[in-house]
């Protein structure tokens, strides 16, 4: 599908979201350092688990909202939302007051926005693009995620420490440049908006029905033991991968000292922990850029369990280096490591799930099979207050013991799917 063949509404979209997802990227990771500095490690750990629970009870009802009230309108709420919460953020950080509190309620609210937000955005492109474009369409925009996610982190690791509140406030008029652009240039999509019929608009179910739906959905785990370990070892491997903006972020800024990379005659590059974080953070999107097609064509070739479980090693070593060293090259090696892991199994996720669902539950397995990330996300900020308790080396080497959890119940995963196999 050509540029220009596209509708307006992705190209304003792709734009709008491009420079949002780079702002965002240029705070994100560091936040976990800054409710660390502010609170103490028990309480951010606390918080950050608040705050994600919170975006998940939003992302319950986000696709029903996008579906009774219409994309465009719920773009235009959380774009405008997610503005009003960066002022706030901004103002808990300028030159007349400084508030960790009001931070984290804004940073809750960006959250809640986000959930929001993304549903309606994702089924816009369902709307507007044609099924066999579709993936065409949605690669460009994670591509676009992945070089926000290069760019960003590297000017955050400037711009967080040393000028936030500007950071912030340009973020804040980001938002309201977006709302803008979402509401004059871009049409409303949705089916059940603009005439057309649906039984379930009809029936107009209420917020809670929608929830009460989706949490009936999860109960398929119950049912499928294979489903059920698979998504044991997602949630395992998940306290690995989560790390990337929460336990390294800080391991990082508390651990790692300043140091010089390189030097060329007289010039020489030297950084310190904290902000060569954002330089590893950079290191994974450009990598998850420029490798996901080569490693996802690649790992088709071989056994899904046999990629799971080297998947799962590969997180776990990673975990290894990271807590073992304090060497910037030697982490920088380490985030290779981590991305490799991640790469591996991207391409096959989605795949596999379709495959142990029968056709008529795959919408309840997909759904059930989020899981592994909601939960994860949730328990994952855990490792922050842990570290106090026996400091960053365990946790780290505990992080490495979930993920060998994990291989295992992938491992049980596939017995039980062969066994499976060999009755029918």
């Amino acid at each position: 599908m050509r540029w220009k063949d596209w509708d307006l509404n992705l190209k304003v979209r792709l734009f709008g979201e491009f420079l949002i997802n780079v702002l965002f990227w240029m705070f994100f990771p560091f936040m976990a350092i800054y409710f660390s500095n502010h609170f103490g490690k028990e309480l951010a750990g606390a918080l950050l688990i608040i705050s994600q629970l919170i975006a998940v009870f939003a992302n319950l009802i986000g696709g029903y909202c996008a579906d009774k009230y219409g994309r465009k309108k719920m773009m235009v709420f959380a774009a405008f939302g997610q503005g009003a919460a960066f002022v706030v953020f901004a103002f808990a950080n300028s030159p007349w007051l400084e508030s960790p509190m009001l931070s984290f309620i804004s940073f809750s609210a960006l959250g809640i926005f986000g959930s929001f937000y993304w549903p309606a955005s994702h089924a816009m492109v369902a709307d507007v693009v044609p099924a066999k474009h579709r993936t065409e369409v949605f690669a460009v925009f994670y591509t676009a995620i992945n070089i926000s996610v290069v760019i960003g982190p590297i000017l955050g690791g400037i711009f967080f420490f040393e000028y936030r509140f500007a950071l912030l406030l340009a973020s804040a008029l980001a938002s309201f440049l977006l709302t803008i652009l979402i509401l004059k240039l871009i049409r409303e999509t949705a089916p059940t908006i603009i005439g057309e019929t649906s039984v379930e608009v009809k029936e107009r179910r209420k917020w809670y029905t929608a929830i009460k739906e989706q949490l009936r959905d999860y109960r398929v785990i119950i049912n499928d033991r294979a489903f059920l370990f698979f998504i044991i070892g997602g949630i395992f491997v998940a306290q690995a991968f989560m790390q990337m903006d929460l336990l390294l972020a800080v391991y990082m800024s508390e651990q790692v000292p300043a140091q010089q990379l390189f030097s060329i005659g007289n010039w020489t590059v030297e950084a310190t922990g904290e902000k060569a974080f954002g330089w590893i953070i950079a290191e994974n999107g450009l990598l998850v850029a420029l490798l996901t097609v080569f490693i996802s064509r690649w790992m088709s070739k071989y056994y899904e369990r046999n990629v799971f479980v080297i998947s799962a090693f590969l997180y776990g070593t990673s975990m290894l280096i990271f807590g073992h060293t304090t060497s910037l090259w030697i982490i920088a090696i380490g985030m290779l490591v981590f991305t490799m892991g991640e790469l591996m199994v991207v391409g096959i996720q989605e795949s596999f799930i379709s495959k142990l669902a029968p056709e008529h539950m795959r919408g309840q397995y997909f759904a059930a099979g989020s899981l592994r990330f909601t939960i994860g996300r949730t328990i994952a900020p855990i490792a922050i207050p842990l570290t106090s308790w026996v400091g960053f080396q365990w946790t780290f080497n505990i992080l490495f013991l979930l993920t060998l959890l994990s291989a295992g119940m992938y491992m049980l995963t596939f017995k039980l799917v062969a066994a499976r196999d060999k009755k029918t």
